[in-house]
Protein backbone atom coordinates (compact mmCIF):
# COMPACT_ATOMS: atom_id res chain seq x y z
CA UNK A 1 0.00 0.00 0.00
CA UNK A 2 1.44 3.10 -0.67
CA UNK A 3 2.09 5.71 2.16
CA UNK A 4 1.76 9.17 -0.16
CA UNK A 5 -0.23 11.45 2.01
CA UNK A 6 0.04 8.97 5.02
CA UNK A 7 3.17 10.45 6.46
CA UNK A 8 1.45 11.87 9.67
CA UNK A 9 -0.12 8.66 10.55
CA UNK A 10 2.03 5.90 13.43
CA UNK A 11 0.18 2.99 14.62
CA UNK A 12 0.59 1.88 18.15
CA UNK A 13 0.26 -1.94 18.93
CA UNK A 14 -0.58 -2.83 22.75
CA UNK A 15 -0.48 -5.92 24.26
CA UNK A 16 -4.26 -6.53 23.07
CA UNK A 17 -3.50 -8.37 20.06
CA UNK A 18 -0.32 -7.80 18.71
CA UNK A 19 -0.31 -10.98 15.51
CA UNK A 20 -2.85 -8.13 13.92
CA UNK A 21 -1.49 -5.08 14.33
CA UNK A 22 1.97 -6.57 12.88
CA UNK A 23 -0.18 -7.72 9.97
CA UNK A 24 -1.91 -3.85 9.41
CA UNK A 25 1.37 -2.26 9.82
CA UNK A 26 2.87 -4.58 7.40
CA UNK A 27 -0.16 -4.18 4.83
CA UNK A 28 0.33 -0.25 5.05
CA UNK A 29 3.84 -0.09 4.96
CA UNK A 30 3.85 2.15 8.15
CA UNK A 31 6.20 0.85 10.96
CA UNK A 32 4.45 0.33 14.49
CA UNK A 33 5.73 3.16 17.07
CA UNK A 34 8.56 1.73 19.60
CA UNK A 35 6.80 2.02 22.43
CA UNK A 36 7.37 -0.45 25.78
CA UNK A 37 4.52 -1.40 27.71
CA UNK A 38 5.03 -3.44 31.19
CA UNK A 39 3.57 -4.06 34.25
CA UNK A 40 5.15 -3.57 37.75
CA UNK A 41 5.04 -6.09 40.36
CA UNK A 42 1.87 -5.07 41.53
CA UNK A 43 0.03 -5.52 38.45
CA UNK A 44 0.51 -1.44 37.93
CA UNK A 45 0.74 -0.92 34.13
CA UNK A 46 3.69 0.89 32.71
CA UNK A 47 3.61 2.87 29.25
CA UNK A 48 6.35 4.57 27.99
CA UNK A 49 6.41 5.85 23.59
CA UNK A 50 10.02 5.93 22.88
CA UNK A 51 10.02 8.85 20.02
CA UNK A 52 7.96 11.66 19.14
CA UNK A 53 4.55 11.73 18.25
CA UNK A 54 4.13 15.35 18.18
CA UNK A 55 1.28 16.37 15.67
CA UNK A 56 0.79 13.12 14.39
CA UNK A 57 -2.91 11.05 13.85
CA UNK A 58 -1.95 8.33 16.41
CA UNK A 59 -4.15 4.84 16.15
CA UNK A 60 -3.67 2.70 18.81
CA UNK A 61 -4.63 -1.14 17.38
CA UNK A 62 -5.53 -3.10 20.59
CA UNK A 63 -8.02 -5.84 20.85
CA UNK A 64 -10.17 -5.42 24.99
CA UNK A 65 -10.03 -8.99 24.80
CA UNK A 66 -8.73 -11.39 28.27
CA UNK A 67 -7.33 -10.36 30.27
CA UNK A 68 -10.56 -8.06 29.73
CA UNK A 69 -9.59 -5.70 32.15
CA UNK A 70 -5.96 -5.27 31.98
CA UNK A 71 -5.79 -4.60 28.47
CA UNK A 72 -8.79 -1.93 29.16
CA UNK A 73 -6.28 -0.01 31.27
CA UNK A 74 -3.87 -0.39 29.27
CA UNK A 75 -5.87 1.28 26.42
CA UNK A 76 -6.67 4.09 28.71
CA UNK A 77 -3.27 4.51 29.72
CA UNK A 78 -1.90 4.71 26.29
CA UNK A 79 -4.70 7.43 25.48
CA UNK A 80 -3.20 9.28 28.33
CA UNK A 81 0.33 8.82 27.28
CA UNK A 82 -0.44 9.88 23.60
CA UNK A 83 -2.30 13.12 24.69
CA UNK A 84 0.31 14.31 26.99
CA UNK A 85 2.72 13.32 23.83
CA UNK A 86 0.85 16.16 22.18
CA UNK A 87 -1.14 13.47 19.43
CA UNK A 88 -2.57 15.22 17.07
CA UNK A 89 -5.12 12.92 17.27
CA UNK A 90 -5.76 9.67 18.46
CA UNK A 91 -8.01 6.77 17.38
CA UNK A 92 -9.02 3.70 18.74
CA UNK A 93 -9.31 0.91 16.80
CA UNK A 94 -10.70 -1.98 18.47
CA UNK A 95 -11.06 -4.79 16.29
CA UNK A 96 -12.36 -6.59 19.62
CA UNK A 97 -14.44 -4.61 21.85
CA UNK A 98 -15.40 -6.07 25.17
CA UNK A 99 -18.32 -5.13 27.30
CA UNK A 100 -20.44 -4.37 24.26
CA UNK A 101 -22.78 -7.59 25.26
CA UNK A 102 -23.83 -5.15 28.37
CA UNK A 103 -25.64 -2.67 26.10
CA UNK A 104 -28.76 -2.19 28.36
CA UNK A 105 -30.17 -3.21 31.69
CA UNK A 106 -32.84 -6.05 31.12
CA UNK A 107 -33.08 -6.43 34.86
CA UNK A 108 -33.35 -4.67 37.84
CA UNK A 109 -29.84 -2.86 39.55
CA UNK A 110 -27.98 -3.63 36.41
CA UNK A 111 -24.83 -1.32 34.96
CA UNK A 112 -24.73 -0.61 31.38
CA UNK A 113 -21.29 -1.38 31.08
CA UNK A 114 -20.68 -0.12 26.85
CA UNK A 115 -21.91 2.89 27.89
CA UNK A 116 -19.30 3.61 30.90
CA UNK A 117 -16.66 2.45 28.71
CA UNK A 118 -17.41 4.75 26.23
CA UNK A 119 -17.76 7.31 28.43
CA UNK A 120 -14.28 6.40 29.54
CA UNK A 121 -12.54 6.79 26.11
CA UNK A 122 -14.52 10.24 25.74
CA UNK A 123 -12.98 11.32 29.42
CA UNK A 124 -9.31 10.29 27.92
CA UNK A 125 -10.32 12.82 24.87
CA UNK A 126 -10.17 9.85 22.40
CA UNK A 127 -11.02 11.31 18.70
CA UNK A 128 -12.47 8.63 17.19
CA UNK A 129 -13.34 4.92 17.60
CA UNK A 130 -12.79 2.22 15.15
CA UNK A 131 -14.44 -1.59 16.06
CA UNK A 132 -15.83 -4.37 14.56
CA UNK A 133 -18.80 -6.22 14.94
CA UNK A 134 -20.20 -4.53 18.08
CA UNK A 135 -22.42 -6.54 19.86
CA UNK A 136 -25.54 -4.10 19.04
CA UNK A 137 -25.71 -1.50 16.73
CA UNK A 138 -26.80 1.34 18.92
CA UNK A 139 -23.66 0.94 20.86
CA UNK A 140 -22.58 3.88 18.35
CA UNK A 141 -25.35 6.29 19.88
CA UNK A 142 -23.36 5.83 23.40
CA UNK A 143 -20.58 7.74 22.30
CA UNK A 144 -20.43 11.57 21.51
CA UNK A 145 -17.23 11.49 18.80
CA UNK A 146 -17.22 9.57 15.41
CA UNK A 147 -17.64 5.79 15.41
CA UNK A 148 -16.60 3.84 12.41
CA UNK A 149 -18.71 0.43 13.42
CA UNK A 150 -16.98 -2.25 10.62
CA UNK A 151 -18.00 -5.09 9.61
CA UNK A 152 -16.56 -8.82 9.17
CA UNK A 153 -19.66 -9.65 6.77
CA UNK A 154 -18.08 -8.84 3.50
CA UNK A 155 -15.04 -11.28 4.27
CA UNK A 156 -17.20 -14.29 5.37
CA UNK A 157 -19.47 -13.30 1.77
CA UNK A 158 -15.86 -13.74 -0.13
CA UNK A 159 -15.41 -16.90 1.80
CA UNK A 160 -18.69 -18.25 0.87
CA UNK A 161 -18.85 -16.89 -2.72
CA UNK A 162 -16.33 -19.38 -3.26
CA UNK A 163 -18.10 -21.98 -2.33
CA UNK A 164 -21.99 -21.41 -2.87
CA UNK A 165 -22.92 -22.55 -6.47
CA UNK A 166 -26.72 -22.62 -6.32
CA UNK A 167 -27.99 -20.08 -3.28
CA UNK A 168 -30.96 -22.11 -3.00
CA UNK A 169 -28.81 -25.03 -1.62
CA UNK A 170 -27.83 -22.68 1.17
CA UNK A 171 -30.00 -21.41 4.19
CA UNK A 172 -28.17 -18.60 6.77
CA UNK A 173 -29.36 -19.20 10.16
CA UNK A 174 -29.62 -16.79 13.55
CA UNK A 175 -28.34 -18.98 16.52
CA UNK A 176 -31.01 -16.07 18.41
CA UNK A 177 -33.62 -13.48 17.20
CA UNK A 178 -30.77 -11.29 18.29
CA UNK A 179 -29.15 -12.17 15.44
CA UNK A 180 -31.58 -12.14 12.98
CA UNK A 181 -30.04 -8.81 10.70
CA UNK A 182 -26.64 -10.55 10.96
CA UNK A 183 -27.58 -13.62 9.18
CA UNK A 184 -29.90 -11.50 6.46
CA UNK A 185 -26.93 -9.34 5.85
CA UNK A 186 -25.05 -13.04 4.55
CA UNK A 187 -28.44 -14.12 2.79
CA UNK A 188 -29.02 -11.17 0.91
CA UNK A 189 -25.57 -11.02 -1.03
CA UNK A 190 -26.43 -14.42 -2.19
CA UNK A 191 -30.34 -14.36 -2.89
CA UNK A 192 -30.60 -17.17 0.21
CA UNK A 193 -33.39 -17.89 2.80
CA UNK A 194 -32.90 -17.27 6.27
CA UNK A 195 -34.03 -19.04 9.56
CA UNK A 196 -34.07 -18.38 13.02
CA UNK A 197 -33.09 -20.77 16.17
CA UNK A 198 -36.25 -20.07 18.81
CA UNK A 199 -33.40 -20.20 21.56
CA UNK A 200 -35.12 -19.28 25.04
CA UNK A 201 -31.92 -19.68 27.11
CA UNK A 202 -28.78 -20.07 26.68
CA UNK A 203 -28.17 -22.44 29.87
CA UNK A 204 -30.02 -24.97 28.93
CA UNK A 205 -27.48 -27.44 27.84
CA UNK A 206 -30.19 -30.65 27.23
CA UNK A 207 -33.44 -28.82 25.50
CA UNK A 208 -33.41 -28.82 21.42
CA UNK A 209 -34.88 -25.26 20.21
CA UNK A 210 -37.53 -25.04 18.06
CA UNK A 211 -36.58 -23.72 13.73
CA UNK A 212 -38.48 -20.91 12.30
CA UNK A 213 -38.10 -21.51 9.06
CA UNK A 214 -37.08 -24.56 6.25
CA UNK A 215 -33.49 -26.26 6.89
CA UNK A 216 -34.26 -29.69 5.84
CA UNK A 217 -31.81 -30.89 3.14
CA UNK A 218 -30.02 -27.64 3.36
CA UNK A 219 -26.33 -26.40 4.12
CA UNK A 220 -27.15 -24.60 6.87
CA UNK A 221 -24.44 -21.72 8.20
CA UNK A 222 -25.18 -20.34 11.86
CA UNK A 223 -24.12 -16.47 11.65
CA UNK A 224 -23.09 -14.53 15.20
CA UNK A 225 -21.08 -12.03 16.35
CA UNK A 226 -19.35 -14.20 18.64
CA UNK A 227 -18.78 -17.77 20.33
CA UNK A 228 -17.55 -17.76 23.77
CA UNK A 229 -18.30 -20.61 26.16
CA UNK A 230 -19.95 -22.58 22.45
CA UNK A 231 -23.20 -23.04 24.13
CA UNK A 232 -25.53 -21.16 21.77
CA UNK A 233 -23.46 -22.65 18.90
CA UNK A 234 -23.59 -25.95 19.59
CA UNK A 235 -27.59 -26.32 20.84
CA UNK A 236 -28.24 -24.61 17.49
CA UNK A 237 -26.41 -26.90 15.85
CA UNK A 238 -28.68 -29.45 17.03
CA UNK A 239 -31.40 -28.31 16.67
CA UNK A 240 -30.70 -27.26 12.51
CA UNK A 241 -29.53 -31.22 12.66
CA UNK A 242 -32.88 -32.05 14.11
CA UNK A 243 -34.73 -30.10 11.54
CA UNK A 244 -33.31 -32.03 8.72
CA UNK A 245 -29.94 -30.27 8.00
CA UNK A 246 -27.73 -31.44 5.67
CA UNK A 247 -24.38 -29.89 6.62
CA UNK A 248 -23.72 -26.92 9.31
CA UNK A 249 -21.15 -25.05 9.69
CA UNK A 250 -20.82 -21.58 11.88
CA UNK A 251 -19.11 -18.04 11.23
CA UNK A 252 -18.35 -16.14 13.58
CA UNK A 253 -16.76 -12.93 13.67
CA UNK A 254 -15.04 -12.90 17.47
CA UNK A 255 -13.92 -16.50 19.09
CA UNK A 256 -13.71 -15.43 22.74
CA UNK A 257 -13.53 -19.77 23.73
CA UNK A 258 -13.78 -19.42 26.76
CA UNK A 259 -14.70 -22.94 28.93
CA UNK A 260 -12.89 -24.83 27.17
CA UNK A 261 -15.09 -24.00 23.90
CA UNK A 262 -12.81 -24.85 21.28
CA UNK A 263 -12.86 -28.67 22.76
CA UNK A 264 -16.84 -28.68 22.67
CA UNK A 265 -16.84 -26.91 19.13
CA UNK A 266 -14.61 -29.36 17.61
CA UNK A 267 -16.66 -32.55 19.23
CA UNK A 268 -19.98 -31.16 17.84
CA UNK A 269 -22.16 -31.52 15.01
CA UNK A 270 -20.27 -28.40 13.38
CA UNK A 271 -18.74 -29.58 9.72
CA UNK A 272 -16.38 -26.08 10.52
CA UNK A 273 -15.91 -23.04 12.40
CA UNK A 274 -15.17 -19.84 10.60
CA UNK A 275 -13.84 -16.71 12.51
CA UNK A 276 -11.73 -13.70 12.31
CA UNK A 277 -8.28 -12.85 13.78
CA UNK A 278 -9.88 -9.85 15.92
CA UNK A 279 -9.10 -11.84 19.25
CA UNK A 280 -5.58 -14.04 19.15
CA UNK A 281 -6.22 -17.65 19.53
CA UNK A 282 -3.72 -19.20 21.47
CA UNK A 283 -2.30 -22.31 19.85
CA UNK A 284 -3.70 -24.74 22.61
CA UNK A 285 -7.38 -23.30 21.52
CA UNK A 286 -6.96 -24.28 17.45
CA UNK A 287 -8.44 -27.20 16.06
CA UNK A 288 -9.31 -29.11 12.88
CA UNK A 289 -12.09 -27.52 12.35
CA UNK A 290 -11.05 -23.76 12.78
CA UNK A 291 -10.51 -21.74 10.17
CA UNK A 292 -9.22 -17.90 10.75
CA UNK A 293 -9.79 -15.38 8.04
CA UNK A 294 -7.86 -11.97 8.52
CA UNK A 295 -9.31 -8.67 9.46
CA UNK A 296 -5.78 -7.26 8.19
CA UNK A 297 -6.92 -5.84 4.76
CA UNK A 298 -10.08 -4.20 6.17
CA UNK A 299 -8.62 -2.23 9.03
CA UNK A 300 -5.72 -1.25 6.73
CA UNK A 301 -8.18 0.29 4.35
CA UNK A 302 -10.41 2.06 7.22
CA UNK A 303 -7.60 3.52 9.00
CA UNK A 304 -6.00 4.80 5.32
CA UNK A 305 -9.59 5.69 4.26
CA UNK A 306 -9.90 8.08 7.33
CA UNK A 307 -7.03 9.60 7.11
CA UNK A 308 -7.66 10.76 3.36
CA UNK A 309 -11.34 11.90 4.28
CA UNK A 310 -12.25 9.56 2.07
CA UNK A 311 -15.69 7.58 2.43
CA UNK A 312 -15.64 3.80 4.21
CA UNK A 313 -19.17 3.28 2.24
CA UNK A 314 -16.46 0.61 -0.12
CA UNK A 315 -15.81 -1.37 3.17
CA UNK A 316 -19.19 -2.17 3.35
CA UNK A 317 -19.69 -4.63 0.14
CA UNK A 318 -18.33 -7.96 -0.47
CA UNK A 319 -14.34 -7.88 -0.57
CA UNK A 320 -12.46 -8.89 -3.93
CA UNK A 321 -10.51 -11.83 -1.56
CA UNK A 322 -9.63 -12.74 1.25
CA UNK A 323 -6.96 -13.89 3.64
CA UNK A 324 -6.94 -17.30 5.65
CA UNK A 325 -4.26 -17.15 8.11
CA UNK A 326 -5.29 -20.62 9.24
Amino acid sequence: MSSSNLDNIALLSLNGNKPLAKRISDYMGIPLLDATVSHFSDGEINIQVNESIRGKSIYIIHSVSDPVNDNFMELMIAVDALRRASAQSITCVLPYFAYTRSDRKSRSREPISAKLFANMLELGKVDRVMAIDMHADQIQGFFDIPVDHLRAMPIFASYFEKKIKNPDDFVFVAPDHNSTKRARSLAEVFGSQIAIVDQRSTEMEDVVPDIIGDVEGKQCVIVDDLIDTGTRMINSAKAIKAAGAKTISAAATHAIFSKGAAKKLEDSLLMEVLVSDTIVIPEDEQFSKLKILSVTDLVGDAIRMTELNESIDSLFQVRDSYTEIK
